[in-house]
């Protein structure tokens, strides 16, 4: 817990003419990368800018020992420290015992929601637009033993493969100011909640309350909260093909009225080029009476998303500058299509296709659905 929102520090500069963070992300291309030319002078307060930030925090903690604790924990985590565990951060920081501070994180309640919610205000103070981006992703944490909650041999994305490891969702904001992490949830895997697990549950302290939720369920319950709180500004949320790729997922992003999710899928997602003429169909379930929408007459089959890509006209493709490159610019043929995507045979939404390939004889294709009109601002998210 204390390294999360160690790690949590983007918006720590308060002063104007503090460079702890760029004024502008983008002061001439969209896509220029951010300075970040600090000097050790530029440095030098860091430690009291710290603990001003620290000091946002007082009200979370019922009691002055597990706050210190809290901001030690801070400190070692931009140490050079080669390991950054509780054990290793006490030993070189003035704390009364490596055991009280471990408790302290461990044990210890403060008012995490509150917490939260603090760190909320300053990442949109800091950095907040009305037109940002929230990010959804996961990572895992490689991990050599097997006492940590949810710890178990699964994809571990830092990795690159499986592993020993924990793996955690992550909902991120991003600006032209800048950009923080602004939640988390740490994902259960499935053989954990089996009952030859339950031994490990208690020594972990896991809540008998927590249940079985898959990534993007836990996506899904992070964008809803975020857009609830109404804190943190953003006007898209972008996310890979597992999110995507999710019924819940993309009906928490529709829920958040006046945003515009931008989510990648896989390329044999199957529809149809819109338009394709429907008709919603009554029925009763469980005496419940219903509707689903359904094709009015035959047409063509429903075609994977990648068909769709080869069987766009030259014109439709648009060349984009993303970024410069250390051999030169980097550039991507792109194009867009309504489509009506289909499932179990049915049509579902009807929504924006956004497809973007390299250059040259052999291109390699990326697909992305959005569900409005790519109009400026947003069209820039998209290249």
């Amino acid at each position: 817990m204390g390294s999360f929102y160690a790690v949590l520090l983007a918006p720590i500069a308060q002063r104007g003419e503090d460079r702890m963070l760029p004024a502008c992300r983008t002061p001439g291309e969209l896509n220029d990368p951010p300075p970040f030319d600090l000097t050790p002078d530029e440095v030098e307060g860091f430690v009291d800018e710290l603990r001003r930030f620290h000091a946002r925090f007082r009200h979370c903690f019922g009691r002055s020992e597990p706050r210190d604790h809290f901001f030690r924990s801070m400190m070692g985590q931009f140490s050079a420290l080669e390991r950054k565990s509780i054990e290793p951060i006490a030993l070189q920081t003035p704390a009364t015992s490596i055991r009280a501070m471990q408790r302290s994180l461990s044990d210890v309640a403060w008012d995490e929601a509150q917490m939260r919610q603090t760190y909320h205000h300053l990442v949109a103070a800091n950095l907040g637009e009305l037109d940002g981006v929230v990010m959804v992703d996961e990572t895992g944490f490689a991990k050599k033993g097997q006492d940590s909650v949810g710890v178990a041999r699964q994809y571990c994305g830092s990795l690159g493969q499986v592993e020993t490891c924990q793996v955690g969702v992550f909902v991120g904001d991003a600006s032209r100011h800048g950009d923080a992490l602004v939640d988390k949830r740490l994902f259960i895997p499935e053989q954990w909640f089996r009952d030859d697990y339950a031994a490990r549950r208690a020594k972990c302290g896991l809540p008998a309350d927590v249940t079985l939720q898959s990534k993007p369920q836990l996506a899904a319950a992070m964008v809803r909260d975020l857009y609830a709180e109404g804190v943190v500004p953003f006007r898209a949320i972008v996310a890979d093909c597992l999110y995507g790729n999710s019924p819940e997922c993309w009906t928490a992003c529709e829920a958040c009225v006046g945003t515009v999710p931008f989510v990648s899928i896989p390329e044999d997602t199957r529809a149809w080029r819109a338009p394709v003429a429907t008709h919603h169909r009554s029925y009763r379930y469980r005496g419940e009476q219903r509707s689903k929408r359904e094709i009015l007459r035959p047409a063509t089959p429903a075609c994977p998303v990648a068909q769709l890509a080869q069987a766009l006209r030259r014109g439709a493709w648009d060349r984009r500058t993303v970024a410069e490159g250390t051999k030169g610019p980097i550039a991507y043929a792109c194009a867009r299509c309504r489509v009506t995507l289909c499932k179990e045979g049915q049509p579902t939404q009807t929504v924006w296709l956004i497809i973007k390939r390299t250059l040259g004889d052999e291109p390699t294709y990326w697909y992305d659905l959005s569900n409005a009109p790519l109009s400026p601002p947003l069209s820039r998210f998209v290249w």
